[in-house]
């Protein structure tokens, strides 16, 4: 990836995070029920999967631009959760059990962005794509 390329990912999850982060005001999105959270983080996947997938589809290297796609989904993100619930609001790391429903995302696209990734380079290797 070139730097254009990082900046500009981390630009794009920056935002999401700050998307994210309005939307869950006034508590981090703690107000709403675990069996809410737990469909709002469900409902995440796919969409959270498409963009993945398409990013993916377009690379030469497929399974670099997973791990890369799926760094910048997580590190930032985990930085700023850091910094915000466990400085901020001074939960320190236990905001990793307080706030699981973040914490499930640090895994997710661990899981699923590379698994794309390889799959994307089998079907190219066979000249399905």
């Amino acid at each position: 990836m070139t730097l254009h390329q990082h900046l500009r990912l981390l630009i794009i999850v920056t935002a999401a995070w700050l998307l994210f982060w309005v939307g869950g005001l006034p508590d981090y999105y703690r107000q709403y029920s675990t069996s809410a959270m737990i469909m709002f983080a469900f409902a995440v996947l796919p969409p959270l999967w498409y963009l993945g997938y398409r990013s993916i589809a377009k690379s030469k290297n497929p399974m670099a631009s997973s791990r890369w796609l799926s760094f910048y989904s997580t590190a930032p993100l985990f930085l700023y959760d850091l910094l915000y619930c466990g400085f901020y609001l001074g939960s320190g790391v236990a905001f990793l059990w307080e706030y699981w429903y973040l914490t499930v995302y640090y895994a997710f696209p661990w899981l699923i962005f590379p698994v794309t990734g390889w799959r994307l380079e089998q079907q190219s290797r066979q000249g399905t794509v």
